[in-house]
């Protein structure tokens, strides 16, 4: 499978690269790791004119404090921020979500930027992201702004960002010593999450469930008025209508969800 011919352009700056992108319009798109856009395009799902490399910038990458949150680069690839000393002590879930992505390879080269832009309702970071109440920063010609995970994810494949716009950062709440769970359940290793659900600080995000990551309200509810883990969890695909396809059906993924809620919900105790 060969991709259609495209240009090919290094950004020299995030605000470079989104002036290229204002220049150049529906033509052009990001590149960083290219796990996610260069499937596409060998399949031709994607045919791009332009692809502007935001992947070596350093001012994307790493990961730091700032007061009660952390600041993930766009460009931090899985790999390093599964074994982010910082990550693992103030989000722990988020470095254990990172972990779970693909295999070495994938891990070593994708980033959390482009897992979130791509926004595949399947995937282990943005399920991460709304379960942990986290945002992103976006540039965007008209200056910075920032959005809410709950926010962000907008549909199938969609997300708020504007075609000229580039996620520059990640920003999650640091609760060092939280209580946290993590199921996926998966054919196999390395694949997509049939159903995933996460948990912590009374919140619950639930993957493949929808069109986005969704919140597990219902459940999240019941904890609150002082529900357990097995009377919160009954609840947790209430109000879901996810997909079907050659792996489950719409029952069996709202089955799976109660179970794997009850498992990350036990587990974070």
């Amino acid at each position: 499978m060969i991709p259609a011919p495209f240009d090919y352009l290094p950004a020299e700056s995030a605000a470079h690269a989104v002036e290229l992108l204002a220049r150049h319009g529906d033509d052009a798109k990001l590149l960083a790791g290219g796990h996610s856009l260069l499937p596409m395009m060998k399949l031709r799902l994607a045919a791009p004119a332009l692809l502007i490399d935001v992947g070596s910038l350093a001012e994307l990458a790493g990961v730091r404090a700032d007061g009660g949150e952390l600041v993930i680069g766009a460009a931090t690839c899985h790999a390093d921020l599964a074994a982010d000393e910082l990550t693992r002590a103030d989000a722990p879930l988020l470095a254990h979500a990172a972990a779970q992505v693909g295999d070495p390879q994938i891990r070593h080269r994708g980033t959390i930027g482009g897992s979130l832009a791509h926004a595949d309702p399947a995937a282990d970071l943005p399920m991460a992201l709304v379960a942990l109440g986290g945002s992103v920063e976006v540039l965007g010609p008209g200056g910075s702004r920032r959005e809410t995970a709950d926010d962000f994810f907008t549909g199938f494949f969609e997300t708020s960002l504007e075609p000229d716009e580039l996620l520059t950062a990640v920003r999650v709440p640091r609760n060092p010593g939280a209580g946290w769970g993590y199921q996926k359940f998966v054919r196999r290793a390395n694949d997509w999450a049939i159903v995933a659900a996460a948990a912590t600080g009374g919140r619950i995000a639930l993957a493949n469930m929808g069109p986005v990551p969704l919140r597990a309200h219902a459940a999240e509810r019941a904890l609150a008025a002082g529900a357990n883990a097995a009377q919160a969890a009954a609840l947790a695909a209430d109000g879901t209508s996810p997909g079907e396809d050659m792996h489950a059906d719409r029952g069996y993924r709202q089955h799976l969800a109660r179970v794997l809620t009850r498992r990350a919900l036990v587990q974070q105790d």
